[in-house]
């Protein structure tokens, strides 16, 4: 029974590990990756479609990353939501393939990007800490319903503040991460 609680929570909290990374994802550094480009949606054929679903893209170098569109009339679009997203890319098409060079990041850019990273941060410690409380309340309801004494609840509030203490140490680190990879020029 306890075991199960502190699975769940474990579960919770990984995933929240998962989407700060997909998050983490998103902000850019001065390199080219793909996964800049994964919340970026299109109008295809009046369906709205991730660009990674009518397009490949690839890194062609540390710097620029190519777009090769399957059908070949949705060039315009692509070049269109590149254009129009807040990541602040301007593309190159050239024929049926689009370019999109990466800007140098400015200083002052690259803390914009490093405040955001610590707000993601913050948000993922935020969302391991409510799971951290839902467990604490079951292991309460548990110990009132006398399915379990007082020295096992505590014994598994220990537990989960333990894999807790994990969650955070893992967030911490991960940002640590991001911060060097935005420093770096």
């Amino acid at each position: 029974m306890i075991n199960d609680i502190k699975a769940e929570a474990s579960e919770r909290m990984e995933k929240t590990l998962e989407a700060l990374g997909h998050n983490f994802n998103k902000i850019r550094t001065g390199r080219a990756h793909p996964s800049l480009l994964d919340g970026l949606r299109l109008d295809y054929y009046g369906a709205d479609t991730p660009l990674n679903q009518v397009a490949n893209i690839n890194v062609e170098d540390a710097r620029t990353l190519t777009v090769s569109a399957w059908d070949k009339s949705m060039v315009p679009a692509i070049e269109k939501a590149i254009l129009k997203s807040d990541l602040g890319l301007n593309p190159a098409t050239a024929g049926e393939v689009i370019r999109i060079p990466m800007p140098m990041l400015t200083e002052e850019t690259r803390k914009g990007y490093i405040r955001q990273a610590r707000q993601e941060a913050e948000a993922a410690r935020v969302s391991v800490r409510n799971a951290r409380r839902d467990a604490m309340a079951m292991l309460k309801d548990l110990q009132k319903e006398k399915e379990i004494g007082e020295d096992d609840e505590r014994r598994g509030q220990d537990d989960v503040q333990k894999v807790t203490d994990g969650f955070i140490a893992r967030i911490e680190k991960m940002l640590e991460e991001k911060e060097a990879d935005l420093m770096e020029i």
